[in-house]
């Protein structure tokens, strides 16, 4: 379906440093690759649109905004990497009293201090990832055991599910599609 759009609906060009992974590659570069493509291809969702537009919950009843994943995604990226890497791992929008502010409290979200937000969270463990090999496991202090290939591989399960939420949303902001 290459090339085809339907009425009404416009392609969304795909920006340039959005690289698919390789076909063939070894573990590492492969799980890497297909991570930084679902990372980019949410902040990709995101441009060309105005703050009003990324608050906006385009597709009720979800709540869901493009925002709300940007900052669900900063959450979760320091979530699952940063006890791996032995890094601060406190919450950057949630608290005790309001546990899916991530998603919630977006009225007054600022926009661009989250998407950086984001993108410095995608840095710091896209590099830090880099000495740590895959067969490391993490203990967490309730005993439970993470390997990190696990966690890369939930990273992309978690970013996939998300992208699928963004590209719809993203159709009901303006029309827009891309693959």
């Amino acid at each position: 379906m290459d090339g085809v759009v339907s009425a009404g609906v416009t392609p969304q060009d795909e920006p340039a440093d959005r690289v698919k992974p390789p076909y063939v590659a070894d573990e590492r570069t492969t799980l890497d690759g297909w991570l930084d493509f679902h990372r980019r291809t949410l902040l990709w969702k995101c441009e060309g649109l105005t703050d009003d537009q990324l608050r906006s919950r385009p597709v009720p009843p979800s709540t869901l905004s493009l925002i709300g994943l940007v900052r669900h995604m900063a959450e979760v990226e320091r979530g699952w990497f940063a006890d791996h890497f032995g890094m601060d791992d406190a919450t950057l929008y949630c608290t005790e009293e309001a546990p899916a502010a991530d998603f919630d409290d977006i009225d007054s979200a600022d926009i661009a201090a989250d998407l950086a937000t984001l993108r410095a969270e995608i840095d710091t463990y896209r590099e830090a990832a880099t000495a740590f090999n895959l067969d490391h496991i993490e203990t967490t202090a309730d005993g439970r055991q993470f390997g990190l290939r696990w966690v890369y591989t939930h990273m992309i399960e978690e970013y996939a599910r998300h992208n699928g939420h963004a590209d719809m949303l993203r159709e009901a902001i303006d029309g827009a599609t891309g693959d």
